[in-house]
């Protein structure tokens, strides 16, 4: 994507500096053949000096590279990195820039030197929304921002929504700020400024703090398993599901012990097990037929099995049973209700 090499573009810069200068920058941005950052402590012991007299050393030879002659001759090269930047979208999280401009992480080293020494660039530091990013328009910046914060508090706290429908919903809260007529590969890239809005494993939108999201155990690849399923599962085949759909290895007994343990999952038959978000109610049968009758008052005994039924994977005969404790009364017209 690039027309130049980072690396001997950062190799010219580097060139005219004093000994220690060109060493310090070499060392902090990890530009030499190993590619290790060091850190302004390690820099400090090494030459026996604060981290803050490294720090300054750091500034002041930025300043020597843009003050250069040879920065001058390769203004070119930094102005089409800056068209790049703008083609990719204009404002875009650092680690996003670094993986679609280099293949390795020595290679990015070198990109993120650029950056830095570019008056063409701005960068903006990591905060409790937004991931470290780079800009090359303040408006459009704040615009985009702006957006991705309105698109925040729209989503409801565990919604998942569909990459192709978020997607649209994030164009509408850009167009509200002011942004038009952006290429769909733009807005992807934008959405990984966020630190609040993230994707999970199966390409699902949503709030970054909810666990549908932020995928921490087997508990919650299970979610996802039974979500994408559709319908009650048996715990064994979750298991498989979720070394199949994740690549995960996971072991029958330790995600039938996730299920039972977390409320987001009822059981409706033998190790059968649904999502409480589909409408079932966790309880034996009994405990279903209770709610039932409270919801929708007397019914007949076949009115009450085509219910439970809806929830439970079970036998007529198993709910016919049921109905025989003393939890429940039948009324005169033949119908069975709560007793008093």
């Amino acid at each position: 994507m690039l027309s130049f090499s980072p690396k001997s573009v950062t190799k010219d810069l580097l060139a005219g500096l004093p000994e220690r200068s060109r060493k310090v920058l070499t060392d902090r941005f990890g530009l030499s053949g190993k590619g290790e950052r060091r850190t302004l402590d390690a820099i400090g012991q090494e030459y026996g000096i604060t981290r803050e007299r490294v720090r300054q050393i750091e500034n002041h030879s930025i300043s020597l590279v843009r003050d250069s002659e040879v920065y001058a001759a390769l203004a070119a090269n930094l102005e089409h990195l800056k068209a790049t930047i703008a083609e990719l979208g204009g404002v875009l999280a650092e680690r996003t820039i670094l993986e679609e401009l280099a293949k390795n992480e020595a290679d990015r080293n070198h990109i993120l030197f650029l950056l830095t020494v570019g008056h063409h660039f701005t960068d903006r530091r990591e905060d409790n929304d937004f991931s470290p990013r780079w800009h090359v328009d303040e408006q459009l910046t704040e615009q985009v921002e702006a957006a991705l914060a309105s698109l925040y508090e729209a989503i409801e706290d565990n919604r998942l929504i569909p990459e192709e429908e978020f997607l649209e919903l994030f164009a509408k809260h850009l167009k509200q700020a002011g942004v038009k007529n952006k290429t769909p590969e733009v807005l992807p890239r934008w959405l990984l400024i966020s630190k609040r809005i993230g994707r999970n494993p199966l390409g699902e939108w949503g709030r970054q703090d909810s666990p549908h999201v932020r995928i921490k155990n087997t508990r919650d690849f299970a979610y996802l398993t039974l979500k994408r399923h559709g319908s009650p599962m048996h715990f064994i085949e979750v298991a498989k599901n979720i070394e199949k759909l994740f690549n995960r290895k996971t072991h029958s007994a330790t995600t039938h012990n996730e299920l039972i343990k977390d409320n987001r999952f009822v059981l409706v038959g033998r190790g059968l097990y649904a999502l409480k978000e589909w409408g079932y109610q966790p309880g034996v049968v009994r405990d279903v037929i209770s709610g039932i009758l409270e919801r929708e008052g007397p019914l007949t005994r076949d009115e009450i099995i085509e219910r439970v039924k809806r929830e439970r994977y079970v036998k007529d005969a198993t709910i016919a049973v049921n109905l025989q404790n003393n939890m429940f009364v039948r009324t005169p017209e033949g119908k069975y209700s709560l007793a008093k």
